[in-house]
């Protein structure tokens, strides 16, 4: 088809030369033959050419298709990579919280322990200070009533003046 319409372009070209020249029969069927060899040989180159630049084309896909699937690949390796960097912090992060729980629980539980043993020792002091305050109130007492049985009965008062308690 192309190159049919070729010719039919080239000989109406030729054809029109002639009809504005002047000159009738001066093209001869061997000049026209001529003319459409030689424009079948430079479309020949044309189209060599044209399939040798369509092959480096093609060449320059390939390699850049190569080229982006190479980085795509990069891509999820780091992609990968990164993945498993998040894991891994992921990972530290729930440790160090365990940790810091751990270390919370112990120290409210050592707080807690502490508390009630200082609060138990407190109290067992507080009886034993209140017995010993009751003891000693209660000796004055006695003391007070032996002071007034030892009015009435000399020996108890002698007694109590040995002891310096009279």
């Amino acid at each position: 088809m192309k190159r049919l319409l070729a010719i039919l372009v080239v000989v109406s070209l030729l054809l029109s030369g002639t009809a504005y020249g002047g000159k009738r029969g001066g093209i001869t069927n061997e000049m026209i033959y001529a003319k459409l060899l030689e424009i079948e040989k430079r479309q020949a180159v044309l189209e060599a050419q044209f399939r040798e630049f369509k092959e480096s084309v093609d060449k320059r896909f390939e390699e850049v298709n190569k080229r982006f699937e190479q980085v795509d690949k990069r891509f999820e390796e780091l992609r990968g990579d990164m993945n498993a960097r998040f894991d891994q912090l992921y990972t530290f992060l729930w440790i160090i919280t365990a940790i810091f729980t751990a270390l919370v629980v112990a120290v409210i539980g050592f707080a807690y322990w502490d508390r009630r043993t200082i609060i138990r020792r407190a109290r067992e002091e507080t009886i034993e200070e209140v017995e010993r305050l009751y003891e000693v109130s209660r000796l004055r007492e006695l003391l007070k009533a032996l002071r007034e049985l030892a009015r009435e009965d000399r020996r108890l008062a002698e007694v109590l003046r040995n002891f310096g308690l009279l």
